[in-house]
């Protein structure tokens, strides 16, 4: 439901500076469409590139009131009135059971008082809200996009007959950047005149694709039918070069995950890539889990994407070809050292897609062949 074309106002109540406002940060980063205004009250007026270092230049305000002149300057300079898009707030934040605070739900009820579209990946609905739901302006529309689909069947390998090439990301922890590392090698490969697709299973890949799966929104014996289905739909018409990029969720090594086993069967991946934030040796909300040494780790995701996979497949059991190493919290020297570190432990070509660009990784992939 949300275009490339929308214009976006990023709520990010209290969320600029941290995880948790991972979605909207994201879309920052990534989005190719134009987002017109930040709301933060925390951080009004501030320069954004100094507060996340995404280039990016969008003011940041303090309530959604103070974004509705920009909108009416925007809807005024359009010369192409008859296909503008209605502006769209989005949630970019990701509350603690999905709770929000007055704040946030008086700038919500003040964006559909306006006439805005609303987009929500909260695992509250706020089109379920009387009150906001009553707000909502004709032609205009709340979509809660974290809903399981409708029709879903069990999962029968159906990918493995696809096509072309199949990436999956998975992670050492949650929020180490799949989702980043699949974006980066997107952009790469277009820029190379590549066809790559990206399937988005979490709420900012969504956002940002247009399409994909909320992954955790669909009940467990159909997560991996899911996902196939959001493959395959993702290679429609696709050939022997197409690029399917198929963002990661969650991690083996998490004790509360289960999205990385629907995730391989789903996606019957000829490839897979391994992320992880360098230096990183727990789950980083649960610091009595440690992390396995990377070899094993590998070795243990090789060994569960060899397992149900159809009998006839054209290819051997995909292997890690790569690792996507998240740096970003290392000065230049530092990440030089633990990406080498990396490399030599794993013997592995190693890449920070999102400080360096996607090129390396996509180069270490395309030569894998597979």
């Amino acid at each position: 439901m949300l275009s490339a074309a929308a214009p976006l106002v990023l709520l990010l109540h209290h969320g600029l500076d941290n995880l948790g406002g991972k979605t909207g940060l994201t879309l920052l980063r990534y989005r190719p469409g134009p987002i017109l205004a930040v709301i933060d009250p925390d951080h009004a007026g501030a320069c954004l590139r100094e507060i996340t270092g995404i280039d990016r230049a969008v003011p940041v305000l303090a309530t959604m009131a103070e974004a509705l002149p920009l909108l009416s300057a925007a809807a005024a300079s359009s010369t192409d009135t008859l296909h503008s898009e209605p502006p769209v707030a989005v949630m970019g934040l990701a509350p603690a059971g999905g709770r929000l605070d007055e704040a946030v739900r008086a700038d919500l009820a003040i964006a559909l008082q306006a006439g805005l579209c609303l987009a929500s990946g909260l695992h509250t609905r706020l089109g379920d809200d009387p009150q906001l739901a009553a707000l909502v302006q004709p032609g205009r529309w709340i979509w809660d996009l974290r809903q399981e689909p409708a029709d879903l069947a069990v999962a029968s390998a159906l990918a493995a007959e696809l096509p072309g090439r199949r990436w999956l990301a998975l992670g050492s922890d949650m929020s180490v950047g799949k989702m980043s590392a699949c974006l980066e090698l997107q952009a790469a490969a277009a820029a190379r005149g590549l066809d790559a697709r990206f399937v988005g299973t979490g709420q900012a890949g969504i956002l940002i694709s247009g399409q994909g799966v909320a992954l955790d929104a669909v009940r467990v014996d159909y997560a991996a039918g899911a996902v196939e289905r959001a493959v395959l739909e993702a290679a429609q018409g696709a050939g022997p070069d197409t690029l399917v990029l198929v963002e990661g969720q969650g991690s083996f090594c998490h004790p509360g995950s289960t999205a990385s086993l629907p995730l391989l069967r789903g996606s019957q991946p000829t490839a897979l890539l391994l992320v992880h934030r360098a230096g990183q040796e727990t789950i980083r909300n649960h610091p009595h889990i440690p992390l396995p040494p990377l070899d094993a780790l590998i070795a243990t995701l090789e060994a569960m994407a060899a397992l149900a996979r159809p009998h006839d497949a054209n290819s051997e059991p995909p292997r890690v070809r790569a690792i996507a190493l998240n740096t970003g919290h290392l000065d230049a020297e530092a990440a030089a050292a633990a990406l080498a570190a990396t490399a030599a432990h794993t013997g592995l070509p190693c890449h920070d897609p999102v400080r360096a660009g996607g090129c390396g990784l996509l180069d270490a992939l395309l030569q894998a062949g597979c």
